[in-house]
């Protein structure tokens, strides 16, 4: 049944309650979760648990030593910010951890005070909602295609599109070595290495993956680890390689947030077009349309 004649049924259904009931019936359809197990697949199951085994080898903000930039990054941002990554965290978990007093969404404006704001959540990985909006609504059909994820770090994108998408190659372009030992870990355990590669390397010398793939992720994958004029060789790098027509590149954010106060002379209306995307689906009681509009699909020109 598709969903017109899906529509038409529930209709149909709707048109034999009674008057009285009928509201009732209506608030409960607005309201409830009960659905969402209608949603859920065995892929769900396998990735929630990648996450949790993940989450066994992790700090809890995901933040390694290893990574002495980003830390630094974080500390300069204006406003109170916490590394919370979506991946291992979804939302019912960080308020499960905030009730045991393990997390807080908020900071004290002036110590001893009631007066309180909320932190600012960042993540570099995608939640597993916005995995399956990525492989579900942005993308096409994946068949035969090659995706490279820019700085993989934990492997979500990789392990998503292994299990929700039928590309021929997921490779991940990953420079601190700690996190390439986790994605391999994963990839170990559960056999995935049959269409995943994770690359241990700076993608500024990664010329001919980049020529050669069919979709390129780009998930905050500069401001917080480089400096503005790495920033810049980044991404003119990327933007002289990634010139096979069609290519799709996949951003968070904007491509013209990203580049607006770089000087790199990337003129994008020459490059790249944007593809409109339809934010408005519902992918279960965590499908986040604020989140989900941070995704932005482009292709080569």
């Amino acid at each position: 049944m598709d969903f017109p004649m899906a529509k038409c049924a529930i209709f149909s259904l709707l048109g034999q309650v009674s008057p009285r009931e009928l509201p009732k019936l209506i608030e409960w359809l607005k309201t409830t979760n009960d659905f969402d197990e209608y949603l859920w697949e065995n892929n769900d199951v396998i990735l929630q648990n990648i996450a949790e085994d993940l989450r066994s080898c992790m700090p809890m903000d995901a933040v390694l030593e290893s990574e002495h930039r980003a830390i630094e990054k974080m500390k300069q941002k204006p406003e109170p910010t916490v590394h919370v990554d979506a991946f291992l965290y979804s939302d019912d978990l960080v308020d499960a951890l905030c009730e045991e007093g393990k997390m807080s969404r908020h900071y004290c404006v002036s110590c001893g005070s009631h007066q309180i704001a909320p932190l600012a959540f960042l993540s570099h990985s995608f939640s597993r909602v916005e995995l399956k909006f990525l492989y579900q609504h942005v993308l096409p059909d994946l068949t035969g295609k090659i995706l490279i994820d820019t700085g993989s770090r934990l492997g979500a994108i990789l392990f998503g599109g292994y299990l929700y998408s039928s590309a021929a190659r997921l490779q991940g372009v990953e420079i601190n070595a700690d996190f390439c030992r986790l994605q391999e870990m994963i990839l170990r355990k559960y056999n995935f290495a049959d269409r995943i590669q994770v690359v241990h390397a700076d993608v500024c010398t990664q010329a001919s993956l980049l020529q050669a793939a069919d979709v390129i992720v780009l998930n905050n994958v500069f401001e917080y680890f480089l400096e503005e004029a790495e920033q810049c060789r980044a991404w003119i790098y990327i933007s002289s390689n990634v010139r096979k027509k069609g290519t799709f590149l996949v951003t968070v954010p904007s491509l013209e947030e990203s580049l607006h106060s770089l000087e790199t002379g990337i003129d994008l209306s020459q490059w790249v077009k944007e593809v409109q995307l339809d934010y408005n689906v519902y992918l279960g009681k965590e499908t986040d349309e604020d989140a989900l509009s941070h995704i932005h699909l482009y292709q080569v020109l």
